[in-house]
């Protein structure tokens, strides 16, 4: 919209005034500028009038200045030109909430004469000195301060405490360092600007954050005095600091999966920006039954600064604290001052007032985290030294971080609470498959990590009429809804294949219609049932179903490999109406018979059949290794997606079984004793 208008146009943003806009008739006046540089840089030349200034003001107060006739002395490349403006800046929000400047220079210099300039500049260093805390002049050799007008008023100090460097005495000690390295840097090196904040202990005793501009003067080339002003940008400085903080805040918890993770992180971005010290403890319970009683509570975060001694408590240690305690800062937040090392021993525990006095803190600030309008944690903050005590301001300050991740800790504390039910739920059911001599089964289970643990992945392994039954399903999702509907399907396979156990695919048939009239589960669900067992002359056999799974891979003693696809037929549920088929294939000994799901072998980038190759020629590279080490191996050396559960059973009699009566008698003492016929096949 300010491309075409005949009217400088320029955008500052920020605290430092960083240039990030400027219209063609901004160019025509002033000259390319570069942008994302701050004011000072991009605008040497008004940097020097003072108009700095006056963004700090619009920027700080949030009111609009306009300037009639105003004097700008201008770089151009053929020489420096003076002329004069109707300047107007307005403080405006960008896209992003960030505060920012909106500066339109209209050029009135041809219709300015000699009279009306004099009354121009008078008029423009007396609008200039209205919004001006301080101004000051200092040596061009060593920086020493010559003359300030209205650092005693703010300060206290009569010129002759701050005279000469007297001055750095009321600034903050932790900030003195750095400002004394800017200005000795700026009196060796001589930069066109200078600009820094810093606080300043003011009257009353309290600090607030100053920024002083200073620009050299020069005459005939060299400099003969620096001259500068420091304004009160304290309002600004914690406003922009709130923004960084939440900012932080937000990208610190991006990430996490567990309110303790996200809890954690959070203390390291209140230290040490602003404490020295932050804690989070648990609380065991959300009412105290009485005020006189302890209170079990465990700390699971802390953060310190460089050079802070430790707690002598170890991380996860629970302790007790008064019933007190926890009624006060279910009803506001505990703000202490106190003197260096002298904590108030009437409403923090014993344990806390030790350390605090060990490491000489000042003020103390404990705040609820509460989640659905239940206490759930507090929150501990703590200044020590000569760093200034924690104020009112701050306690808001923290109250409103707290407020700004509430939503966040309330969806991640539901999230928690989901994912134990689920995960108790999945692995009540994940149960240790039964124990046959000469033919072990192994199972493992890994969950997703990004999806916190929680999915439909299942596996079961059971005897029934002499026979082991191997079963392994996926249901589509990572939830609790998706756990549940794991376990009635789980739970009914088992049932049907109880009834039923010579015939697999009848089981997974009146699973179709379980599932079709329940019409509780309206996912994608697939699953793979097994019958082994052996015949009278002691070889082992394989009855298998597939219902929309990928299908059984056989692991021969000698590494060839090969994958049962002759009973594959649709996932469950999709058409109870349709037939469902079963295979029969002989396991020979020392054969490993691997029922897996897909967490294992899909890959986004890449077809299924990559995955599946790339398993059959792992698991033939293990034909040999013990079945245990055998699942721990697919578990760890496959290269899997890690964005889904991978669930894996794995059956294999022995090359040297014992013999054919003992196997029976174990199966028979597992299940049913009647033995049905398994169908055989030719021997090819």
């Amino acid at each position: 919209m300010f491309d075409p208008v005949p009217v400088g146009v320029a955008v500052t943003r920020g605290p430092d005034h960083r240039l990030v806009y400027v219209n063609a008739a901004q160019r025509a006046m002033f000259g390319p500028r570069p942008l994302d540089k701050p004011f000072p840089l991009a605008f040497h030349d008004l940097a020097e009038s003072g108009y700095a200034l006056l963004l700090d003001r619009v920027m700080t107060t949030g009111e609009p200045t306009f300037l009639p006739d105003a004097p700008v002395t201008v770089d151009f490349p053929e020489g420096r030109r003076e002329r004069y403006f109707n300047i107007s800046f307005s403080p405006v929000v960008l896209e992003d909430g960030e505060p920012a400047v909106l500066s339109m220079m209209l050029d009135v210099t041809d219709r300015i004469d000699a009279e009306q300039r004099e009354r121009a500049f008078q008029r423009y260093a007396s609008l200039v000195r209205t919004g001006v805390v301080v101004e000051w002049t200092a040596s061009p050799v060593d920086g020493s301060i010559q003359w300030s007008h209205g650092w005693e008023g703010i300060t206290g100090q009569s010129p002759e405490e701050y005279l000469g460097y007297g001055w750095l005495d009321a600034v903050a000690p932790e900030d003195r360092p750095a400002l004394v390295l800017v200005w000795s840097q700026a009196i060796d090196q001589v930069p066109d600007s200078l600009e820094h904040t810093f606080r300043v202990r003011v009257r009353d005793g309290t600090y607030r954050h100053f920024r002083a501009r200073a620009v050299p003067v020069r005459k005939d080339g060299k400099v003969v005095e620096w001259t500068g002003t420091c304004a009160d940008v304290e309002q600004q400085w914690r406003e922009q600091r709130r923004l960084d903080l939440f900012r932080r805040a937000s990208e610190a918890i991006a990430h996490t999966t567990r309110v303790e993770d996200m809890l954690e992180a959070l203390t390291h971005v209140i230290v040490p920006e602003l404490a020295d010290a932050c804690a989070v403890h648990l609380t065991a319970e959300t009412e105290p039954r009485s005020v006189r009683s302890p209170f079990i509570v465990e700390r699971i975060a802390l953060t310190l600064r460089e050079g802070l001694s430790h707690p002598t408590q170890p991380r996860g240690t629970r302790f007790a604290v008064h019933g007190a305690f926890l009624q006060a800062i279910q009803h506001h937040p505990i703000h202490e001052v106190f003197p260096a090392g002298k904590p108030p021993t009437d409403s923090l525990s014993p344990e806390s007032v030790r350390w605090l006095s060990e490491v000489g803190a000042n003020s103390v600030v404990v705040l609820p985290l509460t989640s659905e309008g239940k206490l759930i944690a507090s929150l501990s903050v703590v200044v020590c030294g000569e760093r200034e005590p924690l104020t009112q301001d701050d306690v808001d300050l923290l109250a409103d971080l707290l407020d700004h991740i509430r939503s966040t800790l309330d969806t991640f504390a539901e999230l928690q609470r989901t994912q134990r039910a689920a995960l108790a739920l999945q692995h009540s059911l994940l149960s240790e498959p039964p124990t046959i001599p000469g033919v072990p089964i192994v199972g493992r289970y890994r969950s997703s990590p990004t999806s916190a643990e929680v999915g439909g992945d299942w596996y079961d392994a059971f005897v029934v009429d002499g026979a082991v039954m191997l079963a392994i399903g996926d249901i589509a999702g990572h939830d609790l809804a998706a756990a549940i509907a794991m376990s009635q399907l789980r739970n009914m396979l088992r049932a049907f294949a109880v009834d039923r156990p010579q015939h697999p695919q009848e089981a997974l048939r009146r699973l179709d219609n379980a599932v079709t009239r329940s019409g509780e589960y309206q996912g994608t669900a697939t699953s793979v049932l097994a019958r082994i067992a052996p015949d009278d002359a002691g070889r082992w056999w394989v009855d298998y179903s597939v219902a929309g799974h990928l299908p059984p891979l056989l692991v021969l003693p000698d590494g060839d490999t090969r994958f049962l696809e002759e009973a594959h037929d649709l996932l469950l549920g999709l058409d109870p109406g349709a037939p469902r088929s079963s295979a029969v294939e002989p396991l020979p000994p020392g054969a490993t018979l691997l029922l897996y799901t897909d967490g294992l072998v899909e890959h986004a980038s890449e077809p299924l059949d990559t995955g599946l190759d790339r398993l059959a020629r792992h698991c033939a590279a293990m034909a040999d290794t013990p079945l245990d080490r055998f699942c721990d191996r697919l578990l760890t050396e496959l290269p899997v997606a890690g964005n889904d559960d991978i669930t894996l059973i794995a059956l294999r009699p022995a090359a040297s079984p014992p013999d054919l009566p003992s196997v029976r008698r174990s199966l028979s003492a597992q299940g049913n004793s009647s033995w049905p016929p398994l169908p055989t096949q030719p021997d090819e």
